[in-house]
């Protein structure tokens, strides 16, 4: 991965090379410079997106919000492939060698773990590892790690950063192998660039040179303090606006469609509106337009104070820093008009159809406004700032360095990027204002907005875990039992080839439980549908040959909320078997959770009281058999409906259609009304002492619809099928009828 970061990087570089060159050789002809300005990065931005649409549409964007997901258990089809490598790889490369307002951080991410994936898949030393979900998420992670560190050589920061951005709970085994890979990596990088003479030896990226003895005064904290709360709103901000941008290209009117239908359009006319505004000789003279993203960032880490030398010759050594001083406008005003240009262009930039991340350009605007508030301050103590008998002066880039990691940990909601501004410069004189800053950023923006990476998944509806809000657990007073869903299908041991073929053919679940035993009602009612497959000359199955989990995760139907999202969170889990006093009543997945944090199923939901002690024996249930079609009809299954009846005001609690995401696949489940008071039927005394009735009428649907799995209470999933060993099943139901009647073996 180093030697593929350090390629991108030369490729690029040599490509901003070719641009500038191309504008300096053309000076003097302001309409050619105005062109060549303009083509350069619009030909790179539509050939990296029309790359990524024709080869894998999977590798357009960050990266780190899909990889999230994954890393939740949730499978994303074509995200970690091959193809998604090549087309990330190729894609990357040309955005990052236009010039625009991209970064490559989150890609390169999303790179890494494309390699760590398919090593795992294809190496048979790791052939074992990849079967096994938990270490194929090991790997995943190091993969992030290894990214982050070799995406600039900062491999402590690299792996904080990729547990806080792509984990809830990290398993503490995977910390030296993180810093292992990400070391060897980071260090790689270096070499290569030492090799390539980019750097006399391994040293910081954008290395800085303040003074060590003094770097700061203790007077100063308050303006690094007003340094991270305006970055904390500035930051909810940003992420803000970057939704708005998303979400106003989703919406259904004429010019979305266009735009779907012309999927270069977008792109070219962004690209050509920050070209335009940046082009030096016009509108980025104010703007320090010619600069590339790698000169902004050193020169605004720069050791010069600005305000002192404009106007006067400029002294050795300023570089390209004299771009951010003009003749006849304020440094000020070049630096607000930067950080208030480059602000929307990053927001709308980082939206484009284009493997693009972030980083990079927030790190970019958080420097200018830590600059902009470090001259302020250079201005108001011209000559330091007094302390013991000594004068200290200010070093505005020290704010930048602040300003830097206190944006992009309120973008991002990470306190690492402290660690990495330290890494990246080399220099960890600042690291305490630093963490200060960073610290009030992140909680101002976490009270504000999402990250920017949880807003991407939540505008891309992809399936993921809200966190719980502090202070407001009395909301979450529900339990499992009161958002699952009952309707669950299942194979047991009599099981016919018809069921196995209808869940096959109907069904998109990666795993279906297995019952050991069916309970009386359902007994009852196997008895009714046997009495149909007779007459359809359906033989059972046999199941021996299966392959099945044991042990699939199971909770009691009064877990509470807050314990089902620390189990979801901790383990990774895409979905739960729900279970009550060992029988299989519900399933719970990510969705249903999803609903019960946010609240929309607050009011739709009937808590239900704790099960007591058991006091009396259970007396049969009494059943009325429903009356026999005139022609055996395909039976339709409902769940039992359960009614309360001690001092409980009467409720109707209807579930209606939801969408239930098991194992990252989206299946649709139509849930049944119930009622939490009735009468009729027969009422038996359960365990916990609760008159229950059960409502055992069997529907019969139309003939024409083909008959469902049984779907109702059983005793505990003891084991779990992966619907893959029953997908070569498929084969015997395409030929003769008659294989419905053969035993499976």
């Amino acid at each position: 991965m180093a030697l593929v970061s350090w390629t991108m990087d030369y490729a690029s570089a040599k490509s901003l090379q070719a641009y500038k060159w191309i504008h300096g050789e053309l000076k003097g002809n302001i309409p050619l410079q105005y062109l060549a300005w303009v083509s350069y990065p619009l030909i790179f931005i539509l050939f990296s997106s029309l790359f990524c649409h024709l080869v894998a549409p999977q590798a357009i964007g960050s990266g780190i919000p899909e990889l999230k997901t994954i890393l939740r258990g949730v499978v994303l089809k074509e995200y970690l492939t091959l193809k998604a490598f090549v087309a990330k790889v190729i894609g990357l490369t040309a955005a990052l060698g236009s010039g625009m307002p991209v970064g490559k951080e989150g890609p390169f991410v999303h790179i890494a773990s494309i390699c760590a994936a398919v090593l795992s898949r294809f190496m048979s030393f790791f052939s074992g590892v990849y079967q096994n979900p938990y270490c194929y998420t090991d790997i995943l992670t190091v993969g992030c790690a290894v990214g982050v560190g070799c995406c600039f050589g900062t491999p402590l920061g690299g792996v904080l950063f990729s547990i806080e951005v792509t984990s809830t709970y990290f398993a503490v085994r995977n910390y030296w192998r993180g810093y292992f890979a990400a070391t060897f990596s980071a260090f790689i990088f270096r070499v290569l660039s030492v090799f390539n003479k980019d750097a006399v030896t391994i040293t910081a990226l954008f290395r800085t040179n303040f003074r060590m003895d003094f770097p700061f005064d203790l007077q100063e904290l308050p303006a690094f303090a007003i340094i991270g709360i305006s970055c904390g709103f500035l930051g909810a901000f940003f992420v803000y606006l970057n939704r708005q941008v998303v979400l106003f290209m989703r919406r259904p009117n004429a010019m979305t469609r266009f735009l779907t239908k012309y999927r270069l359009i977008f792109p070219a006319v962004v690209t050509l509106v920050i070209a335009t505004l940046t082009f030096p000789p016009g509108f980025g003279q104010f703007m320090a337009g010619e600069l590339m993203p790698r000169e902004c960032i050193n020169s605004l880490f720069d050791n010069f104070t600005w305000t002192k030398i404009s106007g006067s010759p400029f002294p050795v050594g300023l570089g390209r820093s004299a771009a951010w001083l003009h003749p006849d406008v304020s440094v000020f005003l070049i630096l607000l008009l930067f950080f208030l240009m480059k602000f929307w262009m990053s927001a709308v930039a980082t939206t484009m159809p284009i493997p693009s991340g972030a980083f990079m350009p927030v790190f970019i605007l958080g420097a200018a406004f830590g600059r902009l508030v470090g001259e302020i301050m250079a201005t108001l103590f011209p000559h330091g700032i007094v302390f013991d008998g000594i004068l200290y002066r200010i070093i505005p880039g020290g704010y930048a360095v602040i300003g830097a990691a206190a944006l992009t940990g309120a973008v991002t909601h990470t306190v690492s990027t402290a660690v990495i501004c330290f890494e990246l410069t080399g220099q960890i004189s600042h690291i305490l204002p630093m963490m200060v800053a960073v610290i009030l950023a992140n909680m101002v923006a976490q009270g504000l907005q999402p990250s920017l990476y949880d807003s991407i998944i939540q505008v891309k509806k992809l399936p993921y875990l809200p966190e719980l809000g502090f202070g407001h657990m009395s909301q979450y007073n529900i339990f499992v039992e009161d958002i699952m869903v009952t309707k669950v299908k299942f194979i047991s041991s009599q099981s016919t080839y018809r069921e196995v073929k209808l869940l096959l053919d109907s069904s998109s679940l990666k795993s279906i439980p297995l019952p050991v035993h069916l309970c009386d009602l359902a007994s009852y009612l196997l008895l009714q549908i046997k009495a149909w497959e007779e007459a359809e000359m359906d033989t059972p199955m046999e199941i021996d040959e299966i392959r099945v989990d044991p042990s699939p995760f199971q909770l009691v139907e009064r877990t509470s909320l807050h314990k089902t999202h620390t189990l979801f969170s901790l383990l990774g889990l895409s979905h739960a078997y729900v279970t009550s006093i060992g029988k299989l009543v519900g399933v719970v997945a990510l969705k249903e959770l999803q609903k019960a944090i946010e609240g929309s199923t607050k009011h739709n939901s009937v808590p239900k009281p704790p099960p007591s002690s058991p006091t009396a024996p259970s007396s049969p249930t009494s059943t009325s058999s429903p009356s026999t079609p005139a022609a055996p009809e395909p039976p339709s299954l409902s769940p039992p409906h359960h009614h309360h009846h001690h001092h409980h005001p009467h409720h109707h609690c209807q579930e209606n259609e939801t969408e239930v995401w098991i194992e990252g696949v989206k299946r649709e489940v139509e849930e049944n009304s119930s009622s939490s008071v009735g009468s009729g039927g027969g009422s038996s005394s359960n365990a916990a002492g609760t008159s229950t009735s059960y409502n055992s009428n069997l529907t019969l649907p139309p003939s024409s619809t083909p008959p469902p799995v049984p779907s109702s209470s059983t005793h505990p999933p003891s084991s779990s099928i992966p619907l893959s060993t029953l997908r070569p099943l498929q084969g015997l139901f395409k030929g003769d009828e008659d294989s419905d009647d053969e035993p499976m073996v």
